[in-house]
């Protein structure tokens, strides 16, 4: 770390007093937050012709049309963390994304390309290898809901529908309890009538059975309660970001954050 001219003057000449002693170690202080903040993760989206035309967007230079991160849930596994969540305009959901990082949060790689019209939701892993992400296809409403699974911790990833058929509705809740065993709620609600679905796998997400139909909303016992999580994700709403944020014990540390508005298609 390199001293300025004045802050050298400070240490250094004689006599020092208590006042310039302070601003030298706030010169000090200030240079070494400098160093050590990190500045926060743009997503690449070049608004390219045919994304434009195949999506339905109207954009201009007179009215562009701004494009939006949402980070959706995130988890870690060792010094690995992932990220779920979607790029949209203000009314078309374009891709899924997930985000992987290999060095606790300092730079971030897509491990498996976006998948159009999606987004991507809930993460969980069971252990190092084995670990699931919920999904589904937005045009506009929600639709084909899917499962991806991994046994290579998080390196490749594979899609299994949930249905054969197409059905609207998305995965609200899942959760595993082993590698092969687990229950997912499917929510096929409508305005204000509630119809869920609860399924079970015995085969890690590979296959699905109907457990129950009910018109009350479902919850599964057995998932994580949202107070004993260990990570988080949150918008920021001064610095326009999103804060991926860690629970050192009862405080909240910030590890990377990422920018809101990533294009302006014209």
């Amino acid at each position: 770390m390199r001293l300025d001219r004045r802050s050298r003057a400070l240490l250094f000449a004689a006599p020092v007093t208590i006042k310039d002693a302070v601003r030298a170690i706030a010169a000090l202080l200030i240079c070494a937050l400098g160093l050590a903040a990190q500045a926060p993760v743009h997503l690449e989206y070049l608004c390219p012709p045919e994304d434009i035309e195949s999506f339905g967007l109207t954009c201009s230079p007179e009215d562009p049309c701004p494009v939006f991160l949402e980070l959706a849930g995130v988890e870690a596994v060792g010094s690995r963390l992932f990220l779920t969540g979607n790029l949209h305009t203000a009314s078309t959901t374009l891709f899924g994304i997930l985000e992987m990082s290999d060095d606790g949060g300092q730079t971030w790689t897509e491990p498996v390309p976006r998948q159009r019209f999606t987004a991507l939701d809930q993460i969980q892993f069971i252990d190092f290898a084995h670990g699931w992400i919920s999904g589904q296809r937005n045009e506009p409403l929600p639709r084909d809901p899917f499962m991806m699974l991994t046994e290579d911790g998080g390196k490749t990833w594979r899609n299994r529908p949930l249905f054969d058929d197409e059905k609207f509705g998305s995965i609200s809740q899942f959760w595993f309890d082993s590698r092969s065993t687990g229950e997912l709620v499917f929510d096929r609600s409508q305005g204000t009538t509630i119809r869920q679905e609860l399924y079970g796998t015995m085969t890690g997400g590979e296959n699905w059975e109907i457990k129950e139909t009910s018109n009350r909303a479902l919850r599964l016992s057995r998932a994580r309660p949202r107070d004993s999580a260990a990570w988080r994700v949150r918008v920021d709403a001064p610095t326009k970001t999103y804060r991926v944020e860690r629970r050192s014990e009862s405080k909240w540390e910030s590890v990377a954050s990422f920018v809101v508005q990533v294009a302006s298609c014209q």
